[in-house]
């Protein structure tokens, strides 16, 4: 019988590897929600005792994924249970291949979230804030074509701002807007499709510094304006490559 190659997670010991593993699966449809999943069939699978499982069960039923129950095992709850602002759901639901719907909403909440945000920022930013910023723009600017720092100083930007609002919980809607920066970025800088944000970050930067609410959400909904349209150029030029591998059937006249 074959056996499934599970994927490993460096930096993780086998409990967090299992909670990866598990919940990436759940996230992707591989076991719908109302069907028994069976721990004994993961311990062979994953190649780990049942104590490492059943803890992993224990984290993804606290996250609203899963479910016990005696005479019923343990089954995948409803998709309207689960802890969708979990920052491993949002990870995991991002980090294959993310729905339209998925980014959409990321889109809007973003939408919502960052130009009162923004507006918080320049009426509160202290100097220290304002020094997170600079240092996060000055890494992007440092990045160059590395993707994976521009992703990185570009979080650490946007969290800097959230941060200036100095609103406790305005500052935990980090873990959305680090979810939507971090699949929109890793589309767009892997595809090397994308146009140069670090303007619109400086005058966003400048209006904080300024104390000018209205032109730090101007800023703020150029910025966004210019990830959506690097997302959809990006999106566009996929399914033109789709379309030209697998072409539409012709219609019989």
């Amino acid at each position: 019988m074959e056996t499934e190659n599970v994927v490993t997670h460096p930096g993780r010991g086998l409990h967090g590897q299992a909670v990866e593993e598990l919940g990436r699966r759940i996230i992707r449809g591989d076991y719908p929600p109302g069907s028994v999943v069976d721990p004994v069939k993961f311990e062979t699978e994953l190649g780990v005792s049942k104590t490492v499982v059943r803890e992993a069960l224990r984290v993804l039923a606290a996250k609203g994924l899963l479910e016990s129950r005696q005479k019923r095992g343990t089954t995948i709850r409803p998709r309207a249970d689960w802890n969708l602002l979990d920052s491993d759901l949002l990870r995991w639901q991002g980090s294959s291949a993310p729905t339209d719907a998925f980014l959409g909403d990321l889109a809007e909440v973003r939408a919502i979230v960052e130009p009162a945000g923004a507006r918080l920022a320049a009426a509160r930013r202290t100097a220290s804030d304002l020094d997170a910023m600079r240092q996060a723009l000055d890494a992007m600017a440092a990045a160059g074509t590395d993707a994976d720092a521009m992703v990185e100083a570009d979080l650490a930007f946007h969290r800097a701002l959230l941060d200036a609002a100095h609103n406790e919980l305005l500052s935990r809607m980090e873990v959305v807007i680090e979810a939507g920066l971090r699949v929109r970025d890793r589309i767009v800088h892997g595809a090397r499709h994308f146009s140069d944000s670090i303007p619109v970050h400086r005058e966003l930067l400048a209006a904080v510094e300024a104390g000018d609410p209205d032109a730090a959400v101007a800023a703020v909904e150029s910025l966004l304006a210019q990830a959506s349209h690097d997302l959809a150029a990006v999106q566009a030029q996929e399914d033109h490559a789709d379309l030209a591998t697998h072409p539409l059937p012709e219609e019989d006249s």
